[in-house]
């Protein structure tokens, strides 16, 4: 089977969009005061960093920015042990390995594509591990529907109706060398 490739956002869009997120978020928040972005490893942090420089940019002070890795918290891999789950969340990549605290912080989560939901359904558990959040918010570069849980995102740079045979492929230039989002379609399949 032969696979089709179509560029839905390059450099130039993928950068309109995050800096369109960057200004909901501080409208919707006020501000930026007790908010801090929480990138999904692997592509979410590299979001998440480049939303937090457009937030510095408009307002003039940082904004904390950590890095989630949801592993242990999936539904479909082993489950970890409740002390094991605990122990990982105690720390959301800082890197100077301070603990993380949740407690009454506004978290923007931070990923490259929404699907089903299930990986920010973990990432919630994530945090609710580290403390109670005022809110958790949701801000993804692509919302290509087929959601199986009930999420939905605050902050969407682009929405793309795909069918279940398509795949939406995000790069990234810290880790693919280019910035560019492609919807890829099998030919042949229905």
């Amino acid at each position: 089977m032969e696979e089709e490739h179509l560029v839905i956002m390059d450099e130039t869009a993928i950068r309109r969009a995050l800096t369109r997120i960057a200004h909901e978020i501080v409208e919707k928040n006020k501000g930026i005061d007790n908010c801090v972005l929480i990138g999904i490893r692997t592509r979410g942090i590299y979001l998440a960093r480049r939303i937090a420089d457009r937030i510095q940019d408009i307002e003039g002070k940082p904004v904390e920015v950590r890095e989630l890795d949801i592993t242990s918290y999936r539904d479909d891999r082993k489950a970890a042990s409740v002390d094991t789950r605990v122990e990982l969340a105690a720390v959301i990549g800082d890197l100077n390995g301070e603990p993380f605290s949740a407690h009454d912080k506004k978290v923007i989560l931070c990923d490259d594509v929404l699907f089903t939901g299930r990986t920010i359904r973990a990432a919630m558990d994530a945090l609710m591990d580290c403390g109670r959040p005022e809110s958790i918010q949701l801000a993804v570069l692509v919302d290509r529907g087929h959601r199986e849980l009930p999420i939905r995102p605050d902050y969407v740079g682009k929405n793309v109706p795909t069918s279940k045979q398509e795949q939406i492929d995000v790069s990234l230039t810290e880790i693919d060398l280019k910035d560019q989002v492609m919807i890829i379609h099998q030919r042949g399949q229905v």
